[in-house]
């Protein structure tokens, strides 16, 4: 297997270390290795099992910095892959092993276009930045997180940031992110009272007193969206209730459900509505209530107009501004006030079996990332 392009020999080498979240396996200290000689200081912020990587280089504004996670999805079933999932392997001009896509094809990419980027410019105003956690996949709560809560505390406000994340569709930088909806979540436990089926009247069936509140929740329009989001939605994941018995009434019924919602709502403002909801349907119930994120947008200026003209440049072709999906940790970096936008491979496959991004993707990718620095930085009159 050739590697003689710098970005796919770096991924190679990021992909031979099996980070399954929270592990990092050493991908953050390669990072280190290739950078610091660029004047990169490197700070490890380790939080509970979590590996956290700040990598900066300058100390005047602005601040840009690129954001991503080491760790990995498990592989699944090993008898699935073609090839190990370990063992970055190249078959018909893609890169095939896990996190290709998602995100250490990402990672090289940004890196190696830091390095070229230095090699030309290397007296660039302004600081460059790499944030990397290995608990982007997992419960997400040790890592970006904390990091920018330590960059606020110390008063490092970053100005520019770009994801990773696998964002586009079709081919490189067809579609960007610039923004994510928000995430609520909930565990609602309707209260019952168990009996026999031939008894009814001396029992209370939970199912039967929920079924017209949550075909009232199923069915309502909560926004109509605007021109950035589309309308938020509503969703019921899991139903539990019942003994197995087929005699039996249940004592409890429990629902999990999830609204993706806009900016459009607030997720304060969501919770009222569907407890006020509950409780006139006359519902005994106890609800736990998660919130994974608030949505975020980063509207149309600097840094968007910098990442349009690159995929123009660099991949001939226009972009598509999106805010679907579900939540990456831009979600933590946007309420700082920095300006955030996801751009990464094809992710057709990523979290699958025979996860694989093409080489000549990863290239195109490195071209952009690089363009995305001169536009912000080199381009005249940008600041």
């Amino acid at each position: 297997m050739s590697t003689d392009d710098p970005t796919l020999a770096l991924a190679c080498e990021l992909i031979r270390r099996d980070s399954v979240t929270p592990e990092d396996r050493g991908c953050q200290d390669l990072l280190i290795e290739r950078l610091a000689p660029l004047g990169f200081k490197a700070e490890k912020m380790r939080f509970g099992e979590v590996d956290n990587l700040w990598l900066r280089r300058g100390d005047s504004g602005p601040l840009f910095c690129f954001a991503g996670h080491t760790d990995v999805v498990p592989p699944g079933p090993l008898s699935e892959w073609t090839s190990p999932p370990f063992e970055p392997t190249i078959r018909d001009n893609r890169l095939y092993g896990r996190g290709a896509a998602d995100m250490k094809g990402s990672i090289a990419a940004m890196t190696v276009a830091l390095e070229a980027f230095l090699a030309e410019h290397p007296d660039v105003p302004g600081s460059l930045a790499l944030l990397i956690t290995s608990d982007e996949e997992g419960p997400a709560v040790n890592g970006t997180v904390k990091v920018v809560e330590t960059l606020t505390a110390r008063g490092e406000k970053i100005d520019y940031c770009l994801v990773g994340e696998p964002s586009s569709t079709e081919t490189v930088g067809d579609v960007v992110k610039n923004g994510r909806r928000g995430s609520l979540g909930a565990k609602l436990t309707v209260h019952g009272k168990q009996g026999h089926v031939a008894y009814p009247h001396l029992a209370d069936n939970p199912i039967h007193a929920a079924a017209p509140a949550l075909a009232e929740l199923v069915a309502t329009q909560w926004d109509q969206g605007n021109d950035y989001f589309p309308p938020t939605t509503f969703q019921i994941s899991n139903i539990h209730a019942g003994t197995g018995a087929t005699n039996v009434i249940p004592g409890e019924l429990e629902v999990v459900f999830n609204l993706r919602f806009s900016t459009e709502q607030t997720d304060a403002g969501l919770r009222e509505r569907i407890e006020a909801l509950l409780n006139r349907h006359g519902l005994r119930y106890d609800i736990e209530w998660t919130l994974s994120g608030h949505p975020f947008l980063t509207e149309p200026g600097t840094l968007v107009s910098a990442i349009e003209n690159a995929i123009r440049d660099g991949a001939g072709h226009d972009t598509e501004l999106s805010t679907a999906g579900g939540t990456s940790d831009g979600r933590f970096i946007a309420p700082t006030g920095a300006e955030v936008v996801e751009l990464g491979p094809v992710n057709a496959t990523i979290h699958q079996v025979n996860e694989n991004v093409a080489v000549a993707e990863l290239q195109m990718l490195t071209r952009i990332y690089q363009r995305v620095l001169e536009n912000l930085f080199i381009a005249p009159a940008r600041f």
